[in-house]
């Protein structure tokens, strides 16, 4: 098959496009910048491409054609806005509802979407409500169509190998001998990322998938709080955290995000903590999935180097 891949430059695309390729499937990989996807060359039969998928033109010439589309696009900050942020409309409710519309245009097979665990139009951050609000698209655009030829996936935190979650717990504690930290009681569910990966595939062609929403969460519940203690030791640099009040945290984070570059924590992260990023039931069977433990992988990658 010939599958799209929006998004397939970062973390969990990488893993995505890698198994694809084992599969025997063609993959297109469109990016802002064509260096962002240069590592996914050594693939044989990966087409890397510098494309604009804002560009409604663009966005239907790269879907035309293809069996499978995936979209993987998400960011974590936005200019504030209500009842999310515009950031966060371009990428998380405009681009799929755009994506929606040019399968259903070009007769793709199967659009896959990947949401964010906890996505809820009355959330309490944008990120969360923008994240419903893609989803909804979605669903309108296909039922306007009379169509389920769509499938959402909704992972919690993503772990593995170059993650940008417990790799930044590591590095923080490098330098700091204690982690002050909002939101240490959270709760959230952290899955491997190949296990999104996989289950991405086993779904993609299968007619059970359609029109389906499935949740993705590893096996075992943490704490914020616990993890980032877990992150410091396994890197070794065991570090006490403590909880700070949340009147201190967003202090903390409106400090962030006055800093150049992506904050570290953004007063909406800091709102999103306010709910458990937990899932009520294990991973669909029919995804055939085992979801791997966290302390079976993460100390690996985490570990120290001589």
């Amino acid at each position: 098959m010939r599958v799209l891949v929006i998004g397939g430059a970062g973390f969990l695309g990488r893993q995505i496009v890698g198994r694809l390729v084992a599969q025997g499937h063609v993959v297109h990989v469109p990016t802002r910048q064509y260096q962002h996807g240069r590592a996914l060359l050594v693939h044989p039969t990966v087409t890397v491409m510098q494309a604009d998928i804002n560009d409604d033109e663009t966005l239907n010439r790269l879907v035309s054609g293809c069996d499978v589309v995936i979209n993987l696009v998400g960011i974590l900050h936005s200019r504030s806005g209500q009842p999310y942020g515009p950031d966060f409309d371009r990428a998380h409710v405009q681009l799929p509802k755009r994506i929606a519309q040019a399968c259903l245009k070009h007769g793709t097979k199967r659009f896959v979407h990947v949401s964010a665990l906890g996505a809820d139009a009355q959330g309490p951050s944008g990120y969360l409500r923008s994240k419903a609000a893609g989803e909804q698209a979605i669903h309108d655009a296909y039922a306007a169509a009379q169509s389920n030829s769509f499938t959402i996936f909704r992972p919690s935190v993503v772990f593995g190998p170059e993650d940008q979650f417990m790799n930044m717990f590591a590095r923080l504690a490098r330098f700091f001998p204690v982690l002050p930290i909002a939101g240490a009681k959270a709760k959230m569910q952290p899955v491997f990322v190949m296990d999104v990966a996989e289950a991405i595939l086993n779904a993609m062609s299968q007619p059970w998938a359609c029109g389906q929403t499935f949740d993705l969460a590893g096996p075992r519940v943490y704490t914020l709080g616990q993890l980032v203690e877990l992150a410091a030791l396994w890197s070794g640099h065991p570090r006490s955290v403590i909880d700070l009040p949340l009147s201190i945290g967003r202090v903390q984070a409106f400090f962030f995000e006055c800093l150049p570059g992506e904050p570290l924590m953004s007063r909406d992260n800091l709102a999103s903590l306010s709910v458990d990023n937990t899932s009520s039931a294990p991973i669909n069977p029919m995804l055939g999935i085992v979801p791997t433990a966290l302390e079976s992988i993460a100390p690996v990658y985490l570990k120290p180097t001589a």
